[in-house]
């Protein structure tokens, strides 16, 4: 019998695509760029979905940590935004790990590969971060920080930062496994195997509320979420929380070491709140683990000593590394947990600027605003 093979899908790539480009500070106008080419270990996504990240909204208000040819990214002709899904439409030469039409998701970061942490397989602490323009160019890409981002309708991704996304889960969905990859980074650091252990997840946000499903789906005992709004800590609960603490309403250190027996193994901090390290190495045990994927806006005090006296662990993330976010999809292809809970609003993509609004301003209580792109057929 012979074998029935497919024929590889075409797309028709225009010349120009529409673009949201960052002027000065919070200033972004929608113009026409032309559409980049793919080169070796390349491929071109036709972004489909992009969901609002608030790094997304530091880097248009602020700069950093987006350095755009060796300094802050404004009046660059640079489109920022990062966590973006699309659909491979042409392969770069010699690329075979892919195919035209797969449905792929994104990481940030293709580290340079050749510093001492990208040997290390940490790319996301790449030593050549932002060194991608002229003679300075050691290969390093951030989509969205040190190179052109996903507000637009393509991109260029380096292979290894493409993981598949199944047929059966939506673009939507498929714009928050980077966030539930820089979560489950976060878990790897401080223990990897959280099974049998107990969590405490600090701050209701994306990362937080992901954080609490990565960890049930790993099979932490206890998972605690830590918070200031009901709603968000009942999706928490939805999400596999078994506990949760209103920090205005209770002492979240005293209910943690009560649901604990005394005390936590890990605390993934994503809140950023002024006294969230001197909080966390309160509720753990002696031995336990911090990570800090959050940051607060200023310098805070911590209490060294009682880290010390303890032997709390103290660690922070950058990112998704370790190819976390290739686990965070499985385990979001498995439905092991419902991602799709923290998705609140869509918006086109001629509407960049109120997604953003939304995102920041937490309109109607906005948690992960997802842009969604239109195409047309064939495109």
């Amino acid at each position: 019998m012979n074998e029935v093979t497919e024929a590889p899908r075409s797309y028709k790539i225009p010349e120009t695509m529409k673009a949201w480009v960052l002027g000065d500070p919070n200033q972004l106008t929608y113009v026409d760029k032309p559409v980049p080419k793919p080169g070796l270990a390349e491929v071109l996504v036709r972004i489909d979905a992009i969901a609002v990240c608030a790094t997304d909204l530091e880097i248009i208000h602020r700069g950093p940590p987006a350095m755009i040819q060796g300094g802050l990214p404004f009046n660059k002709n640079f489109t920022p935004g990062h966590e973006y899904m699309g659909t491979v439409v042409k392969l770069g030469p010699n690329v075979d790990e892919y195919k035209v039409g797969d449905r792929v998701t994104v990481e940030v970061h293709a580290g340079c590969g050749r510093c001492e942490r990208c040997r290390e397989g940490m790319y996301t602490a790449c030593l050549n971060y932002g060194k991608n323009y002229g003679e300075m160019n050691k290969g390093h890409r951030a989509n969205g920080f040190t190179t052109d981002g996903g507000f637009t309708q393509y991109a260029i991704n380096n292979i290894n930062t493409l993981a598949p996304v199944p047929q059966d889960m939506s673009d939507e969905e498929a714009t928050l496994i980077v966030t539930a990859g820089t979560a489950m980074y976060g878990l790897d650091v401080i223990g990897g195997l959280v099974a049998g252990q107990s969590v405490v997840v600090m701050g209701p946000g994306p990362i937080g509320l992901m954080g609490v499903g990565v960890a049930k789906a790993l099979g932490a005992s206890e998972v605690i979420l830590t918070g200031t709004r009901d709603n968000r800590l009942e999706i928490g609960r939805q999400l596999g929380a078994d506990y949760t603490v209103n920090v205005t309403k209770e002492n979240a250190v005293e209910k943690v070491r009560e649901y604990t027996n005394g005390g936590a193994h890990y605390v993934l901090e994503c809140s950023g709140a002024p006294n969230a390290v001197n909080d966390a190495a309160m509720m753990l045990r002696r031995g336990g683990r911090i990570c800090l994927a959050a940051f607060p806006g200023e310098p805070v005090p911590i209490d060294v000593a009682a880290l010390v006296r303890n032997n709390i662990y103290l660690y922070g993330i950058r990112g998704e590394g370790k190819s976390a976010t290739h686990r965070a999809a499985a385990l979001m292809a498995q439905k092991r947990f419902n991602a799709k809970l923290i998705h609140t609003h869509t918006f086109p993509l001629e509407e960049v600027p109120n997604a953003l609004r939304h995102a920041r301003e937490r309109i109607d209580d906005a948690i992960k605003v997802v842009v969604k792109m239109t195409h047309p057929e064939g495109c």
